[in-house]
């Protein structure tokens, strides 16, 4: 399956994090890109990627489309051969009503996305954003696999509405993206599955999940100590990669975890004090976990969460990523100090 790149490459959800980055990537190989936003008139939002156009061969084109339209994302779609598929709501706290808020855009957007795939002749591929969330809801599944490590073969079964409601829309829609891509043979989908996402962001906003964490550790907000939580590490940069090897490499198929390093919440606070000694105030203890119970809610975590995480490890195999996407993964302390460099740049924190 040859692509085309002189084709238009549909990506949804311009402006955030992960898209940013792809969209970037993709303007310094020269191709054309038509990004999707929710607001065509906000054009603050999306500024940072027309900007880039002047510095690279590339050209972009923002496109208005909302996940929860059916129709919105047909017109765009059409004459792409390649789509991928980003948006989608990623919130960990402060959920008030999960299916308005996670589950629904998550669920409807992928509907309407390869919805808009199905009708477009040109379609070939579709790159969709999942999540290691969509593999294991828990740290305590772990005892439920084979040889003690995540791989792509496992789905999150534990996940519900309820508990990780975050985690169980992403379980859905990928659910959802493999359903309809089996009811056709015109187009493969191709799946990236990313750990907790860090490293620098392209614009300085603080709405997306991975900065806020950053700035909370930048800001002290964790400074009288974290509970002992594990969780895999990727760079941006490694996942925008990612998304286009899968839709320029012949043969990528399936799921891929994205995992470049393996880290708690106090190893992202030692990473940080290693690059930047006696800089920030940064949680020097790991508080146990009759005190995680009691401190969960200000980090987002019901008990639940903690009775099925805190204190318990967690492994993944990325070798799927490595091999048939060639990753190379940036190192977790390059990450790290260079997140902090574009955060202080960018006036969001004091450098």
């Amino acid at each position: 399956m040859n692509i085309d790149k002189s084709k238009p490459i549909l990506v949804t959800g311009a402006s955030g994090y992960i898209a940013s980055w792809i969209i970037k990537k993709l303007l310094q190989k020269g191709c054309t890109v038509r990004g999707t936003v929710r607001d065509k008139d906000n054009k603050a939002r999306y500024q940072h990627l027309v900007d880039l156009t002047k510095k690279t061969s590339g050209k972009f084109e923002a496109i208005q489309a909302d996940l929860m339209n059916e129709g919105d994302f047909d017109e765009a779609a059409q004459g792409c051969e390649v789509i991928m598929h980003t948006a989608s709501p990623f919130i960990r706290s402060g959920i008030k009503d999960p299916e308005k808020q996670l589950i629904a855009p998550a669920l409807q957007g992928t509907r309407n996305v390869l919805g808009a795939a199905n009708k477009a002749e040109s379609v070939k591929k579709v790159v969709l954003t999942s999540s290691v969330v969509a593999i294991y809801g828990d740290a305590a599944d772990l005892s439920k696999t084979k040889n003690g490590v995540f791989t792509e073969e496992y789905w999150n079964e534990t996940s519900t509405p309820t508990h990780q409601p975050y985690a169980y829309s992403k379980t859905v829609a990928e659910k959802e993206g493999w359903k309809i891509a089996e009811a056709q043979d015109r187009w493969k989908l191709v799946v990236i599955n990313p750990s907790f996402v860090l490293g620098p962001s392209l614009t300085n906003r603080k709405d997306s999940t991975s900065i806020a964490t950053m700035l909370d550790f930048l800001k002290g907000t964790f400074k009288q100590g974290v509970p002992k939580v594990s969780f895999g590490i990727v760079d941006v940069r490694d996942i925008a990669e990612a998304h286009i090897e899968a839709a320029f490499r012949e043969n990528a198929e399936g799921r891929h975890i994205m995992v470049g390093d393996h880290s708690s919440l106090k190893g992202i606070a030692k990473k940080i004090e290693e690059a930047y000694p006696k800089k920030y105030k940064l949680p020097r203890n790991t508080i146990n976990k009759l005190m995680s119970y009691m401190v969960g809610p200000m980090f987002g975590l019901s008990w639940k969460y903690v009775s099925r995480n805190v204190g318990k490890s967690l492994k993944f195999d990325n070798s799927k990523s490595v091999n048939d996407l060639g990753i190379d993964y940036i190192p977790f302390e390059q990450t790290i100090r260079e997140h902090v460099e574009q955060l202080e740049a960018d006036g969001l924190v004091r450098g």
